[in-house]
C-alpha cells in the first residue's frame, strides 16, 4: 500500500469512528420520547440516558489518551471501538431503564478509549504541511455527525423501534476496524510517563458526583441531601484533583499544556459551546415531539436546516481566513451560533417554524465556521510528545460540556418549569404542563445562547497571536486554517 493511500485510509478510519460517536449523542436524543414510553422512565432517568454516556466519555478520555501514548495508539483505539460496539448491542437489547443507563456507560468507556486518539493518530500520520487539511476534514465530518443524528434517528424510528438507533452503530464500527487494521501504523510516546491513576480517579469521581447532583436538582430542592451531598463531594474530589496535579510528577494534564494558550482557550471554547448545544438539542426535540406533536421523522428532517449550513461553512471557513485572523473567524462563528440559539429560545408551541428554521441556519452556520478552526488551533502550540494527552483533553472538554451542560440546562428548565406549573391555577393539566415546559424551555435555551457569547469572548482574547493586530493573520497560521476549513486531504 502506497503512502498516500495509507494516509487516506487512516483518515477514513478516524472520521468514521468520530462521526459514529457524535451521531450517537444526537440520534439518541430523537429516540428519547420513544424510550421513555417503552421503558416507563422518569425525567431524571431520561437525562441519564444522555449524561451517563457523555460523562463516561468526559471522565475517561484523558486516561484513554495516556493509555494510547504508553501502550500504543492503534491498539487502544481498536479496543475502544470493540467495547463501544458491544455496548451498543447491549443497549439495543436492554429492557429496563437501569440496564440501558448501565450499558450507555459501557458505550462511554469504549468511546473514551476511541475518541481520545484520532487527533494524535492524524498528527503522527500526516506531515506538517498536510496535517491541517486532514484535521479540518476530521473535525468537519465528526461535527457533522452531531447534526446528522436527528435526521437518521427520525428515519429509523419511522420504520423500526428505538433499538435501531443503537444497532446502526455496528456497520460504522466494522468499517472503522477494517480501515484501522489495514492502514493505521502503531505509534506511541517512548518517553511516556506512568499513568496518573489517582488523578484519573479523582477527576472521574468529581465529574460523576457533580453531574449526579445537578440531575437530581430537577426533582429535589437544592438544599436536600440528594443534591447538595453529591455537589459537595464532587467539589472536594475536583479540588483534590487540582491539588494533586500541581504536585505529582506524572500529571494527567502535563504542565506544558497549561502553558499553551491556544490549547487552553480552544478547550474552553469547546466546553462552553457544547454545554449550550447539548441542552438545545434536548429541549428542541422534546418541544416538537411531545408538545407540538411532530413525528420523529418530521423532527429529524427539520435538522437539515442545521446540517446544510454546517457543511457549507465548514468548507468556506478557510476562505474567510484569507482576510481575517483565526480569532476573529472563531468569534464570528460563536456570535452567529448565539444568534441562532437565541432565535430557537423564542420558539413555543404556536410559533411558526420559520423562526426555528432561521435559528437552525444561524446555529449550524456558526458551528460550521468555528469547529474546524478551533480543532486545529488547539494543537498549534502543543509541545512535541504531548499530542496524545492534548487530543484526549480537547475531546474531553467537549464531552464535559455535553454531560454537565445537559445537567445544568436540564435542571434549569425543569426547576423553572416546575415552579411555573405550581403557580398555574384554574387551567387544565395539559395547558399548565405546556405553559410550564415552554417557560422552562425558553429560559434554558436562552442560557445556551449566553454560553456562546462567553465562547466568543474567549476566542477573541485567547486565540489571538502575540503581536497580532488588525484583520490580517500571520501567513503561516492563515495557510493552516485555510487548509483546515477547505477540508483538503493529500
Amino acid at each position: 500500500m502506497n503512502e498516500s493511500r495509507r494516509r487516506r485510509l487512516t483518515l477514513l478510519a478516524m472520521c468514521v469512528a468520530t462521526f459514529m460517536m457524535q451521531t450517537d449523542v444526537t440520534i439518541v436524543n430523537v429516540a428519547l420520547p420513544s424510550i421513555q414510553r417503552d421503558l416507563h422512565m422518569a425525567p431524571g432517568e431520561l437525562e441519564w440516558v444522555i449524561s451517563a454516556y457523555a460523562l463516561a466519555l468526559a471522565a475517561l478520555i484523558p486516561l484513554g489518551g495516556g493509555l494510547g501514548d504508553r501502550y500504543g495508539r492503534k491498539r487502544v483505539f481498536l479496543v475502544g471501538i470493540t467495547v463501544f460496539a458491544l455496548g451498543s448491542v447491549a443497549c439495543a437489547l436492554s429492557r429496563s431503564a437501569g440496564a440501558l443507563i448501565a450499558f450507555r456507560v459501557v458505550q462511554g468507556v469504549g468511546g473514551a478509549a476511541m475518541l481520545a486518539l484520532p487527533l494524535s493518530i492524524i498528527t503522527e500520520t500526516f506531515p506538517a504541511e498536510r496535517r491541517a487539511g486532514a484535521i479540518g476534514t476530521w473535525a468537519a465530518l465528526g461535527g457533522l455527525g452531531f447534526g446528522v443524528g436527528p435526521v437518521a434517528g427520525g428515519i429509523l424510528l419511522t420504520f423500526f423501534s428505538w433499538a435501531s438507533v443503537f444497532w446502526v452503530n455496528i456497520p460504522f464500527a466494522a468499517i472503522a476496524v477494517v480501515a484501522t487494521l489495514a492502514a493505521v501504523r502503531e505509534s506511541r510516546n517512548p518517553h511516556s510517563r506512568r499513568l496518573d491513576g489517582p488523578g484519573a480517579a479523582a477527576s472521574a469521581l468529581g465529574l460523576v458526583a457533580v453531574t449526579l447532583g445537578l440531575v437530581e436538582s430537577a426533582s429535589h430542592p437544592w438544599g436536600s441531601w440528594p443534591v447538595a451531598g453529591p455537589l459537595a463531594i464532587g467539589a472536594l474530589f475536583l479540588a483534590g484533583f487540582a491539588l494533586w496535579e500541581r504536585h505529582t510528577p506524572r500529571a494527567m494534564v502535563p504542565p506544558s499544556l497549561l502553558g499553551a494558550r491556544s490549547f487552553v482557550s480552544a478547550s474552553g471554547i469547546y466546553l462552553v459551546c457544547y454545554t449550550a448545544l447539548s441542552g438545545v438539542l434536548f429541549y428542541v426535540t422534546l418541544l416538537y415531539q411531545d408538545f407540538v406533536g411532530w413525528s420523529v421523522l418530521r423532527t429529524g428532517l427539520s435538522w437539515l436546516f442545521l446540517n446544510g449550513p454546517f457543511m457549507l461553512m465548514a468548507q468556506l471557513t478557510g476562505r474567510l481566513d484569507r482576510r481575517y485572523s483565526t480569532a476573529r473567524v472563531v468569534t464570528a462563528g460563536c456570535v452567529a451560533a448565539a444568534i441562532g440559539i437565541f432565535a430557537l429560545s423564542r420558539a413555543s408551541t404556536t410559533t411558526p417554524f420559520v423562526l426555528t428554521a432561521a435559528g437552525y441556519i444561524c446555529c449550524g452556520g456558526g458551528f460550521g465556521t468555528f469547529v474546524p478552526a478551533v480543532t486545529h488551533v488547539a494543537m498549534r502550540d502543543v509541545p512535541r510528545g504531548a499530542s496524545g494527552a492534548a487530543s484526549g483533553l480537547v475531546n474531553a472538554s467537549r464531552q464535559v460540556g455535553t454531560s454537565v451542560g445537559l445537567a445544568v440546562l436540564g435542571s434549569l428548565g425543569v426547576n423553572v418549569g416546575g415552579a411555573r406549573i405550581s403557580a398555574v391555577i384554574n387551567a387544565s393539566y395539559r395547558q399548565a404542563a405546556t405553559a410550564a415546559f415552554v417557560h422552562g424551555y425558553q429560559l434554558a435555551v436562552g442560557a445556551g445562547a449566553a454560553c456562546l457569547i462567553i465562547a466568543a469572548v474567549i476566542a477573541l482574547l485567547g486565540l489571538r497571536q502575540p503581536g497580532e493586530a488588525g484583520g490580517e493573520p500571520e501567513a503561516g497560521i492563515r495557510d493552516n486554517v485555510r487548509k483546515a476549513g477547505s477540508g483538503r486531504t493529500p
